[in-house]
């Protein structure tokens, strides 16, 4: 009999020190939870925008929704009872032995949607020259920032396909993004701040001793632009036409125009046309460039290979995972959105999770 409960010591001895092994489970779920929602932020991110693009298209109003925290709670209770019995004389006796355990997981995500004037303002609000051209520097392509972000270079209008003031686009404007794309990838174009001024002041500068078929490229942009052809450098200031032959005029557009724009070419039923629900979509003028930027496409079913897809008035919107080009301007468009700030007070959002035992 005393081996008997002896055994059975040994047992709820070797179960108690499995699990109390098992408490710290805080390690284990880092890298798990870490990529779990970073994938599940970022899948929403990219649905909530094109939804809103889809919407606008549809003239019904954008909203936007931050994630402002996510706290997830662990728990891992266990309970160990046991308990014996015997009697004298030895007429009978009983044993008990039992295990209880539990475990939660407890996300809780705080949601918050962006309202109130300053963030009305800040939508409305032309993005910064500074922050064009910082872009560029940083190495995106200038024909795609200036056709998604630029209404105009020195009254040379871009192509705009918002429904109040629908237009095509001034036929110089893409020889000179061509041109200027050229000069971007030789390195034969650059910028600087230059200092001693409020603020400092942005400055475009053409490299001398380029290649002679880059310098007629300048030459020939410089002509365009109404710049002096000798000039190397050329201050950049924001409005819809330059002061001076030695200055570059950029009209931007605000967050809600660049959406309004993308939002033209979003495919959509004939029957909503036909029905007036929505305008007809906004022809291209070409190809590359002058053409769609994002294809957005429009079917009854879901499209089993899409990269975002989202229902709207019983169709599904989405973006074709094969089609890499809308993929690449649609993430641009999503970084170009993190260069403005919300207007609240949260910051980014902030993830705690509790994963003590």
């Amino acid at each position: 009999m005393r081996r008997k409960y002896a055994a059975l010591t040994l047992c709820m001895v070797i179960v108690v020190a499995l699990l109390t092994g098992c408490m710290g489970i805080g390690p284990g779920t880092v890298a798990r939870d870490r990529f779990d929602y970073t994938t599940a932020v970022a899948e929403s991110w990219k649905r909530s925008m094109l939804l809103n693009i889809v919407k606008i298209r549809y003239g019904d109003a954008p909203i936007f929704l931050d994630v402002a925290s996510i706290i997830n709670q662990y728990q891992l209770t266990t309970d160990l009872n046991a308990s014996f019995g015997w009697s004298f004389p030895p007429s009978g006796n009983n044993q008990r032995f039992g295990v209880d355990g539990n475990f939660v997981d407890r996300p809780t995500i705080t949601y918050t949607p962006l309202t109130g004037e300053k963030f009305a303002r800040i939508l409305m609000t032309p993005v910064a020259p500074a922050t064009v051209m910082s872009l560029i520097e940083g190495g995106y392509p200038l024909d795609l920032v200036f056709r998604i972000l630029v209404h105009s270079v020195n009254g040379i209008q871009n192509q705009f396909g918002g429904s109040a003031r629908m237009r095509k686009a001034d036929p110089e404007f893409y020889v000179i993004l061509e041109k200027l794309r050229r000069i971007q990838s030789s390195g034969d174009v650059a910028l600087r701040v230059k200092k001693g001024e409020e603020r400092g002041a942005l400055v475009m500068f053409f490299r001398k001793r380029v290649d002679p078929e880059m310098e007629k490229e300048s030459r020939e942009v410089r002509r365009m632009l109404g710049l002096k052809e000798e000039g190397g450098e050329f201050r950049i200031v924001y409005g819809s036409a330059s002061s001076s032959d030695e200055e570059i005029a950029l009209l931007t557009r605000s967050i809600t125009e660049i959406l309004s724009d993308i939002s033209s070419t979003v495919e959509v039923p004939a029957e909503h046309v036909a029905e007036k629900r929505v305008p007809p979509t906004m022809e291209p003028e070409g190809e590359g460039i002058k053409g769609p930027l994002i294809r957005i496409l429009c079917s009854r079913e879901r499209s089993g290979d899409d990269f975002a897809a989202v229902s709207y008035r019983n169709r599904w919107f989405w973006i074709d995972d094969r089609d890499y080009q809308s993929k690449k301007l649609f993430s641009f468009l999503m970084f170009v959105m993190t260069l403005t700030e919300t207007g609240g007070k949260e910051g980014v959002p902030i993830v705690t999770i509790s994963a003590g035992g």
